[in-house]
């Protein structure tokens, strides 16, 4: 079965210059609603997670039957890029696409849809023996996994699939940290700086003492913490009431995870409940506000497990060599593997993501196509 390398690049720069920055999806969905009604689905549709994640589009959902007796399988990507993603126009020197202009490429994640495409457009031209399949397109990933958090586990009928959404190419990720983010409001007193400073409690300078004994970067191989904004006071001469801090927490140990989430609550309440009134006349005492969320749960997948086999079949089969790995970030996959649905990352070739120096290969897009239909077509050598 031949691959139309000429026809993949054409699918990706399309793709690519189809802005759909989070939230703005809505022409990549029909964009991708036309390609995929021309490969003729047993079954198409759009749920309805728009309401919940403020996007242009739901999650699109394409079902084919297939005609091999092999357990179904599904692929994921996602539709929306980071910014600055509004007026992509690519730029390719020989196999390489880079952006033109100013913005981000978007082959994060619009490598892996293109090779989508085209395995599907390949099995319809050659009509092989091919599994079942499901493919998802997800909206709002880059925004906090929202459109997969949003996303109804049942829609989905195959037990195990790819999240085609990493760097590098050869890469399979079996295991990604779980996440917690935190919001800390530190309250304080509101006071005339110059007239009556004694009246006050600086949030601030609670929230500083707070963060010098707060676990912070790399704590071990498994766990992060990160403090990414601090916003807080009103004016130069009013003591500042109050500061709010969003950070996360991040470990491949869900113990080790607890356990610093608890380490930075009780920097900032030991804090608090340490402060003293050096005058006697602050108007009040200080207090605080802290909570943490879940933002994606544990991914951790065994070479036994059989979306793992089957890869590593499906490599084996085109004499494809992959590396397996653990990586730091989140991804669809987290939230999918949270439902139950083993889910491994296969990476697409896209380096320097989320910067105006994101670039691909054809031929890594084209290797990336090779893989999709060795896993579709398991009959076949």
């Amino acid at each position: 079965m031949n691959i139309n390398r000429e026809r993949l690049a054409t699918t990706f720069t399309r793709l690519c210059e189809t802005d759909s920055p989070s939230r703005m999806e809505g022409n990549m969905a029909a964009e991708i609603k036309k390609i995929f009604t021309a490969l003729n689905p047993d079954e198409s549709f759009e749920d309805d997670s728009a309401t919940a994640t403020g996007s242009e589009s739901g999650n699109l959902f394409f079902r084919f039957t297939g005609t091999a007796e092999k357990e179904p399988l599904f692929f994921n990507c996602h539709m929306d890029t980071v910014q600055p993603g509004v007026g992509v126009r690519v730029q390719r020197d020989g196999d390489i696409f880079t952006s033109a202009g100013n913005t981000i490429l978007g082959s994060d994640d619009k490598s892996g849809i293109a090779a989508l495409i085209e395995a599907m457009r390949v099995i319809r031209e050659h009509d092989p023996a091919f599994r079942p399949v499901e493919f998802i397109f997800t909206t709002c990933e880059e925004i906090g996994l929202l459109g997969a958090k949003a996303l109804d586990p049942g829609h989905i009928r195959a037990k195990f699939g790819y999240a085609l959404d990493s760097s590098g190419f050869g890469r399979v990720i079996i295991g990604a940290p779980a996440s917690n983010r935190l919001s800390i409001t530190v309250h304080g007193v509101a006071a005339h700086a110059g007239l009556h400073p004694e009246w006050g409690i600086n949030a601030i300078v609670l929230a500083s003492q707070a963060l010098a004994h707060a676990p912070c970067g790399r704590i071990d191989e498994q766990s992060t913490v990160n403090f990414g904004t601090i916003e807080g006071g009103t004016a130069s001469n009013i003591v500042p009431e109050k500061v709010v801090i969003e950070g996360e927490v991040r470990s491949h140990s869900q113990q080790r995870l607890d356990q610093l989430t608890r380490e930075v609550e009780e920097s900032f309440v030991l804090t608090i409940a340490d402060w003293q009134d050096p005058t006697g006349t602050a108007k009040g005492r200080p207090s605080i506000d802290f909570t943490s969320e879940l933002d994606f749960p544990l991914m951790r997948l065994d070479r036994e497990d059989a979306v793992i086999i089957e890869v590593e079949r499906a490599a084996g089969a085109i004499d494809m060599e992959l590396d397996f790995e653990v990586a730091g970030g989140g991804s669809d996959a987290n939230i999918l593997n949270g439902y139950g649905l083993e889910t491994a990352i296969i990476a697409t070739g896209m380096t320097h993501v989320h910067s105006t120096k994101e670039q691909v290969s054809l031929q890594d897009m084209t290797d990336l196509t090779r893989l999709i239909l060795s896993l579709l077509t398991p009959t076949r050598v």
